[in-house]
């Protein structure tokens, strides 16, 4: 596992590539989220090997890159379907080969079971086209109650309905962006974790939960850093990463005010802040 650095979950916005990597490298980070058509740009006016040097002199690694695809848009997503292999080609070309997406709660449209037959007729050919360039899908299930009680009809919010939906899929290269906050919201926990396998874990993300309020109550744009409050049991949640032998990239998305109104003012600050709570989780849970 890695500290990775996504500076918009932080509040910092419009960051170019080389501005990313230059304060993941300031701060200890060792890989970064990468927009890959940002890349993509880059690689065409300077060259490939140009983006590779941006990372390899700064030591700094693609952690993953958002998937490409604007796959609820049935007007857009057949032509992103279209690009993507050339995209994942570039990321595979960087050294990395994982992508991921969230996924909605919920839907005002579809009932459950027509919902998920839709969601993997989408995926699948997505799923299939990175396949195909080697890489891996990790799909985010969303848990908080207060997220899905907006939509008249409820979907997948559970770690055990999206391996259902990932098995339904077939692709084989589909696993999960598992985020602590959505596996405590949803109910879950550490031992939730322990029945996976490494290679169903694609990228991981680590928030803590605003202390004093129900597990049902809690509000998905408010969040903490890791270790801040000790609601979530973040060291037993990377524990059973480390026993699975997860080996990617650890990311913390807090959608705190309190840091992106840091972040607008003193980037470098909330950067610093941001890893030395990923220093202290990976004390605390006797990471090596």
């Amino acid at each position: 596992m890695f500290k990775n650095l996504s500076p918009r979950a932080i509040g910092i916005r419009d960051l170019p590539l080389e501005g990313t990597v230059a304060l993941a490298a300031a701060h200890g980070f060792a890989g970064i989220d990468l927009d890959i058509r940002e890349a993509a740009a880059l690689a065409r006016a300077r060259g490939l090997d140009h983006v590779r040097r941006l990372f390899a002199d700064a030591g700094v690694r693609p952690g993953q890159w958002g998937l490409p695809v604007a796959w609820r848009d049935d007007a857009r997503w057949r032509a992103d379907l279209a690009e993507l292999p050339e995209l994942a080609a570039l990321g595979v070309a960087l050294g990395c080969a994982r992508t991921s997406t969230f996924m909605p709660s919920g839907s005002d449209e579809r009932p459950y079971a027509e919902n998920f037959a839709w969601h993997v007729e989408r995926f699948r050919p997505i799923a299939e086209a990175l396949r195909e360039q080697g890489c891996r899908l990790g799909i985010e299930f969303l848990g908080p109650k207060t997220l899905r009680a907006r939509f008249r009809h409820e979907f997948i919010h559970t770690l055990d309905a999206l391996l259902e939906l990932r098995d339904a899929i077939g692709a084989g290269n589909v696993g999960v962006l598992l985020d602590a906050w959505h596996l405590y919201t949803a109910g879950g926990a550490p031992a939730d974790v322990a029945r996976l396998d490494a290679r169903d874990v694609v990228v991981v993300h680590v928030n803590d939960a605003p202390a004093g309020i129900p597990r049902d109550a809690q509000i998905d744009s408010v969040r903490e850093l890791p270790l801040a409050t000790g609601v979530i049991d973040l060291p037993g949640f990377m524990g059973a990463l480390r026993a699975l032998g997860y080996d990617g990239p650890v990311t913390v998305e807090p959608f705190n005010q309190a840091l992106d109104a840091v972040a607008r003012d003193d980037p470098d600050r909330v950067a610093r802040l941001v890893s030395q709570s990923l220093d202290r989780l990976w004390q605390a849970a006797d990471l090596r």
